[in-house]
């Protein structure tokens, strides 16, 4: 019975975790993607779902997974090691996914402030 309610414990503050730093990149990265896309709120909003649903789909995908590794629980000391280390993972996905996010996002961001390169004068 303790390892149904390590697992439960595993999938309650990871799967909480995921949502709250999804909700948070939806609504920080909005604000880059509706200045990229001036004009077209409507863009913005479909390609910040995309990413977050991509966002869910990687993360708890990788959660699901995760909960079939690790050491058979025994007493209270093995569960909690075993807890820590996999919503440790989690947290290391969910950063590593994060700076990924971020770093799209000022890409895409510093892409639309640089004006493309001149043509070359014999094309002119």
């Amino acid at each position: 019975m303790a390892m149904v309610e390590t697992h439960l414990a595993y999938l309650t503050i990871s799967i909480g975790v995921t949502i709250w730093v999804a909700r948070t990149l939806r609504k920080h990265g909005l604000v880059y993607l509706a200045e990229r896309m001036e004009g077209k709120p409507e863009v913005a909003e479909s390609f910040s779902h995309l990413l977050i649903v991509g966002f869910y789909l990687v993360n708890l995908g990788f959660e699901s997974l995760a909960l079939r590794y690790g050491e058979r629980v025994t007493n209270v000391e093995s569960a909690i090691e075993l807890l820590s280390t996999k919503i440790g993972f989690v947290l290391l996905c969910l950063g590593a996914m994060h700076f990924a996010t971020v770093a799209v996002l000022t890409k895409t961001r510093r892409s639309s402030l640089t004006p493309p390169p001149a043509a070359p004068a014999y094309l002119r």
